[in-house]
């Protein structure tokens, strides 16, 4: 086994597992939080990331089916909707042009990458 699949299966393990640990984690300073009100004194962007943080640790909860072609998938479907709700909260609050660039380019590419993913789930997730 090369350094590169080591790394590879690290990472993997990495993007599977700490969303998990994150649910497990004391979130109690989070609840009830929403856009709308956010804690006195945190900008309104630090609550949209938070919610879009959220959203996306619960959606990457998936009941994993031994498959991993069709675990890493599902998973990733998630992971690529957050970087998308994280890119609006960007294109929403944020102001530097080159971010937001990188923003508007995170989107096309998420979005382009989540609907193939879905039609290979509908082809191979039987």
């Amino acid at each position: 086994m090369n350094a590169k699949t080591l790394f590879l299966g690290a990472a993997l393990t990495l993007a599977f597992t700490l969303p998990a640990a994150a649910q497990e984690a004391d979130h109690s300073g989070h609840q009830g939080m929403t856009m709308e009100a956010p804690a006195e004194g945190q900008a309104a962007s630090t609550q949209a990331f938070i919610d879009a943080n959220t959203k996306m640790h619960k959606a990457m909860d998936i009941a994993f089916t031994g498959n991993a072609d069709v675990d890493f998938v599902r998973g990733m479907i998630a992971h690529h909707q957050g970087a998308i709700d994280m890119a609006k909260v960007e294109l929403e609050h944020g102001k530097d042009p080159a971010i937001r660039k990188l923003a508007e380019d995170v989107i096309t590419a998420q979005e382009g990458e989540i609907k193939m993913m879905e039609e290979w789930l509908a082809k191979n997730a039987k």
